[in-house]
């Protein structure tokens, strides 16, 4: 398979959490940028459709060859790509031609750390993709189904891919250090709990190379274990519920502990003394979904082949992911709702994650030799398609909420970033952070 960057996520940002996030991966369109996309119109000259499909970066569908084949198979269609580099730009835009129904692409991508603003605010203005032949809620993980679901159960996004999390480490850091390289010994260390991630961090650090730390940054371990508790900002009826999450408890008190213990690098993910330092091989361990691999290869070079392998996570959380959406104003729509039921079958997602490395949401997919036997060569030819399988399987269905992305910023940027890098006290750095994001959200 091949391991290749997905979006520009100005992550360390809303959606790391998120994701992505937000944004999700690294790296810049691959198509030409058009701003605010394109109506999609009747006309694909000689009789045919075009058919509009609006994504941010390089999304992976076109660049998969997935557009092609269904012009193949569908002689009458041409499909025709809009792309904005960047989701903090292509969002914005989205929302303003969902409001006026005009300008929107016959498909519209949807980031994960958006969907829940549409699903609680804009579901009336987008197809109710459920209910569209071929379509099988069972091929799709319950947790990503329900993601891109109302409460009344009118499914108007249809997955593409997922950010099952394990841990990216440097084997050869670890043995300086007197700890396991194997992965399977790896996962062991910390299996089932974050605490022993602490624990293998502290180990760790009482033997580490010279210049060198357990973990990147606090604010990733928080957002590991934020994303692989059962309710985070939210509860499962909508109700904002962070000051008082246990999920969110643990992730800032164990974060805090690994900062005050000195375990940290501390760096903000997706900055460039982020990347420098996974080029110098700074730091032992990383949160890492599928696509981070690409991410870690591309920073790291020739130089950290075979260096780096992939284990299990303390517990799997989602890091990223991605939806297609139909919107009610496209003049196509029938036919677009075609075409997206179709690009997210089993076998089209198997395909994207063989060419793209986009993890499929669709758990009927892992089966599939493209997800089953793939390996990374790059990370000790680890069996990726099955770590991340099994990862996936196991992330819980969380309730994402329509600011989550906010939330994840401000505890990050404004709270725990402070505690890593400056030596804030963990209670008056929560209390900064609480602050700044009540008043974002009374705005």
């Amino acid at each position: 398979m091949r391991y290749r960057t997905r979006t520009s996520r100005s992550v360390a940002v809303l959606a790391a959490v998120t994701a992505l996030a937000a944004g999700l991966l690294a790296g810049c369109a691959e198509d030409k940028e058009e701003p605010g996309g394109s109506s999609g119109g009747g006309g694909g000259g000689e009789g045919r459709t075009t058919l509009t499909i609006g994504v941010f970066g390089a999304f992976g569908l076109q660049e998969a060859g997935l557009y092609k084949e269904y012009e193949r198979l569908h002689p009458d269609i041409k499909i025709k790509q809009n792309s904005v580099q960047r989701n903090e730009n292509y969002w914005p835009a989205l929302l303003t031609h969902l409001s006026s129904g005009s300008g929107l692409s016959d498909i519209q991508a949807v980031e994960v750390g958006n969907i829940a603003e549409l699903t609680t605010t804009h579901s009336a203005k987008l197809m109710d993709l459920g209910k569209v032949n071929g379509v099988a809620k069972g091929d799709f993980l319950d947790w990503k189904w329900q993601q891109g679901t109302t409460k009344d159960g009118k499914t108007i996004g249809l997955g593409t891919d997922i950010g099952p999390t394990g841990i990216c480490y440097r084997k050869d850091l670890f043995e300086k250090a007197g700890l396991p390289s194997d992965r399977e010994e790896v996962g062991k260390l910390w299996a089932g709990d974050w605490k022993k991630y602490l624990a293998a961090g502290k180990r760790y650090q009482a033997k580490a190379p010279k210049d060198t730390s357990f973990v990147d940054g606090a604010t990733g371990v928080m957002a590991a274990v934020h994303a692989s508790g059962t309710e985070k900002f939210y509860d499962k009826n909508g109700e904002l519920i962070y000051k008082d999450s246990a999920a969110v408890k643990e992730g800032w008190d164990l974060a805090a502990e690994f900062a005050e213990s000195g375990l940290t690098a501390k760096l903000q993910q997706f900055q460039p003394s982020w990347d420098q330092a996974i080029s110098n091989g700074s730091f032992a361990t990383l949160t890492c979904p599928p696509w981070m691999l690409g991410y870690i290869k591309d920073k790291a070079g020739d130089k950290g082949e075979d260096t780096w392998d992939v284990a299990a996570s303390p517990r799997p959380g989602n890091w990223g992911g991605s939806f297609l959406t139909v919107p009610e104003a496209g003049k196509n729509k029938e036919e677009a709702a075609k075409l997206a039921a179709w690009l997210t079958e089993p076998k089209q997602l198997a395909k994207l994650f063989d060419e793209r490395a986009s993890f499929p949401s669709a758990d009927a997919a892992y089966g599939l030799p493209e997800v089953k036997d793939a390996k990374n060569p790059y990370f000790g030819n680890a069996p990726v398609g099955q770590i991340f399988s099994k990862a996936a399987e196991g992330v819980p269905v969380q309730p994402i909420g329509p600011k989550d992305g906010i939330i994840s910023q401000y505890l990050a940027d404004t709270g725990m970033l402070g505690v890593d890098q400056k030596g804030t006290a963990p209670d008056k750095a929560w209390d900064k952070a609480v602050k700044t994001i009540d008043n974002a959200l009374d705005q």
